[in-house]
């Protein structure tokens, strides 16, 4: 995921060569490149987006992964893939409910035992739900930043994300209204805005909620700039980017600074319950492939490859 707006570092996890550049990636999730050619040319993904569970209790009517409380959960054990991470690669991991797949926590220890860097991503109430376990997660390497999705948020709420370092709250753009922004602006908190994903129970409730998406969208728009402001951090996946021009925002400098990249350039998407992977989560399912016995660098190289003859 691209971000626009970097908090300062703190203290670096670890520094790899990718390329014809050198990463060093910090507690706080800010990642830094540096090169000393024209671009940044990635020998392999920095970053991974894994969907590892189709199983949640929540039913969001906007869900674009269309989780159920039936959804099935993804083999995170046994394929090739697997074992094939560079160290210091980075993991988002989500689902569904990550936390009611039985082998979660096996799996991240087969990823810590590669130096693997795994973020989480939550709904607020699971947050809450397994807050202790997190903090325990986190305090033995096996979890880093936590995303934390965020729809309905309380005092309650607000005190354990602060009280949880590296959290991150998760908006949609086209959800994300001025009612919900108040509550949570001027309180340290930091924010990923997500784009609007058009795809399973999200088609069905812009469908049926096209005027409210449209109204939610254009308010944030318009008010973006002063929102900046309000709040620790703000960040942008790439289809928010694109959705809300963040370009716009920034000068020639600071987004050729900040901005890391499309999709498909130093990222890729897996789904590990249908064994496939595309350029991202949003991808057509006919630009869907199978993994099969593929590396994490075979994958990527596809991915790459496909980008760069669009391009």
């Amino acid at each position: 995921m691209a971000k626009i707006i970097i908090k300062n570092k703190i203290e670096p996890i670890g520094t790899y060569i990718n390329g014809n550049y050198k990463t060093t990636i910090y507690n706080d999730g800010t990642r830094i490149r540096e090169t000393e050619e024209d671009e940044f040319i990635p020998a392999f993904a920095e970053n991974c987006d894994i969907k590892i569970t189709d199983s949640c209790n929540m039913g969001c009517s906007f869900c674009h992964e269309g989780s159920t409380p039936q959804g099935k959960h993804g083999d995170i054990l046994n394929p090739k893939f697997l074992k094939t991470f560079h160290p210091y690669q980075e993991l988002a991991v989500g689902g569904g409910h990550v936390f009611e797949h039985p082998d979660f926590i096996p799996f991240l220890e087969n990823l810590k035992e590669q130096k693997v860097i795994a973020n989480i991503t939550v709904h607020q109430v699971h947050f809450m739900q397994n807050l202790e376990l997190i903090r325990k997660l986190k305090k033995e390497n096996l979890i880093y930043g936590i995303g934390v999705s965020v729809s309905a948020p309380t005092e309650e709420l607000i005190k354990a994300l602060k009280s949880v370092p590296d959290t991150v709250c998760h908006v949609i753009n086209g959800i994300w209204n001025k009612k919900v922004a108040e509550m949570m602006a001027d309180r340290s908190l930091k924010v990923l805005i997500l784009g609007y994903k058009e795809l399973r129970r999200g088609n069905e409730y812009i469908a049926a909620h096209d005027e409210i998406v449209a109204d939610n969208k254009k308010w944030l728009y318009s008010n973006l700039e002063k929102l900046i402001e309000r709040f620790k951090l703000i960040s942008f996946d790439n289809l928010a980017i694109e959705q809300l021009q963040v370009r716009r925002l920034l000068s020639d400098e600071e987004w050729e600074e900040f901005y890391q990249g499309d999709d498909g350039t130093s990222t890729f998407y897996i789904d590990a319950i249908n064994q496939k992977f595309a350029q991202s989560s949003t991808a057509p399912f006919e630009k869907r492939y199978d993994i099969g016995d593929l590396t994490m660098d075979e994958m990527f190289e596809r991915i790459s490859n496909e980008y760069k003859k669009k391009k």
